[in-house]
């Protein structure tokens, strides 16, 4: 019998888009990922499936997180749409699953939701993020602070989730900051891979479309703030995904 230690379960980060440019500095999504989730990246390979990187198939991972992008869910470009189906696939099956920001509408999607624009418009900042009382037993969020900070920045969201899902937690603007579809698939609006720093560079980035839109940048810069509670949801889902893999 071999004394060598198991295999580490393995993640799969799908990257739907690259950063601003300004931000590329500091790496790609799936190495914001990866620090913030503490996640090796001998055990989480990325495939960037917006440059047409063909997806693996889901059997034997531990969990699969999916990025933001700037694209938008709505245009149905084909390599989302791709990624869709194998999104469904892979939450059927029961592979834990996270969609950030992107992610989390395109998971909804995959699974029969609605995405489109938000009403209200962008949503940008460190923003409050509320739990709805289903939260209250989830395996992600049930231990979470009623009330936490969190780094956001979107103009799409989550209009009609999918059949079967529950809504998590809301902020002041979006009604849909979080959702749980079966036992293992989850989607955040907000970006738990963002720290303060990537928050301000997005906000700088985007300055002239905020001005067009009657916001106002430099109180959202001001506004920015550390969001470790945030960070502590991909954590979690880490954890589980291993926990569940190990089982």
């Amino acid at each position: 019998m071999s004394n060598l230690p198991a295999p580490a379960p393995r993640f799969l980060i799908v990257e739907t888009g690259l950063p601003i440019a300004p931000m590329r500095r500091h790496g790609d999504f799936a190495h914001w990922i990866r620090v913030a989730g503490g996640l090796h990246r001998d055990e989480s390979p990325s495939v960037n499936v917006e440059a047409g990187a063909p997806l693996p198939g889901h059997a034997g991972l531990a969990g699969v997180i999916v990025s933001g992008s700037g694209a938008m869910v709505s245009d149905r470009l084909e390599w989302s749409e791709r990624c869709a189906a194998w999104l469904a696939s892979a939450a059927r099956a029961g592979v834990p699953i996270m969609g950030i920001c992107y992610g989390h509408q395109l998971l909804a999607h995959a699974l029969g939701g609605e995405v489109g624009d938000h009403p209200g418009g962008r949503e940008m900042g460190t923003m409050e993020i509320v739990l709805d009382p289903a939260a209250a037993d989830d395996p992600l969020l049930g231990a979470m602070p009623a009330r936490f900070d969190a780094q956001l920045t979107h103009v799409q969201s989550v209009l009609r989730l999918p059949e079967g899902a529950v809504a998590l937690a809301r902020s002041a603007h979006e009604p849909v900051q979080a959702f749980r579809w079966g036992d293992a698939a989850w989607g955040v609006q907000f970006h738990p891979e963002f720290s303060a720093t990537h928050m301000r560079g997005y906000i700088r980035a985007r300055r002239t479309a905020l001005m067009r839109e009657s916001l106002d940048a430099d109180a959202l810069l001001r506004g920015v703030g550390a969001a470790p509670q945030g960070r502590r949801v991909l954590r979690r889902f880490v954890h589980h995904a291993r926990t569940l893999a190990r089982a």
